[in-house]
């Protein structure tokens, strides 16, 4: 029972990192854009990819500034004493995350097509997986749409899952920038296989936590469904049926 307990506060706290991650990384590149002079780094690994967003200030921003409101909003979505407390503010805050999802989504195909710094390989792992992210977004609002409760949140999270991969993907790249001069790889030739790896592992992630619970959740039903026909609670003692 305990390590029941305790798997899904490791996971929320796992979220809540990467989360917080995506939002500093989101709002380091709106102010290295709006402020360069302060917040630059001339010397770091990341000065010239700074000089590569810079070409790109205006698609950049529209990116990185929903993006910014998209990590807030995305741990929101599932806690849940907001989603049973809160419903209008659930609602509300679900309709401006799936608004700047898209929003991401399509500019990171623009993205992936005039500013890919890994080549064809990162470009490649970019346009499959924005594809899927808004696949994600727009099953998930059919859904809710069609009051179709438990789908809805499975989508959501696949959705949530592709976009913390921003977050992911930043230590896997660190990793590269640290042995690069044991490896001599450049960023055009390790970004691909991090975007990639960043990717995937969300995903993965985000489809075992789906599968863990949707089975907890039809195993719950089955026991509910028994209890009700036998008229016995959980402990074996018997309890009225009305």
């Amino acid at each position: 029972m305990e390590n029941t307990r305790r798997t899904p506060r490791i996971l929320w706290g796992a979220v809540i990192f990467l989360a917080l991650m995506g939002v500093a990384v989101a709002a380091r590149r709106a102010l290295v854009l709006l402020y360069p002079a302060p917040f630059a780094g001339n010397h770091s690994p990341a000065a010239a990819l700074d000089e590569g967003f810079a070409l790109h200030r205006s698609l950049t921003l529209m990116h990185v500034i929903p993006g910014f409101l998209f990590m807030v909003l995305g741990p929101l979505q599932f806690a849940k004493n907001i989603r049973s407390g809160h419903l209008r503010f659930h609602r509300w805050s679900g309709r401006i995350f799936v608004a700047c999802g898209v929003i991401i989504g399509f500019t990171a195909i623009c993205m992936s097509f005039t500013m890919s710094i890994g080549g064809l390989n990162q470009a490649a792992a970019t346009l499959l997986f924005a594809v899927l992210f808004l696949f994600s977004l727009v099953k998930a609002f059919l859904h809710i749409r069609r009051r179709e409760i438990p789908q809805h949140p499975e989508w959501m999270l696949r959705a949530f899952a592709i976009g913390l991969a921003v977050a992911t993907i930043r230590p896997i790249v660190g990793i590269f920038f640290a042995t690069s001069r044991l490896t001599h790889l450049t960023p055009r030739d390790f970004f691909g296989t991090a975007f990639w790896l960043g990717f995937t592992l969300q995903l993965i992630a985000a489809e075992a936590w789906i599968h863990y619970t949707r089975r907890e959740r039809n195993d719950r039903a089955s026991a509910q469904s028994a209890e009700t026909l036998v008229g016995t609670s959980p402990t074996g003692l018997a309890r009225p049926l009305f």
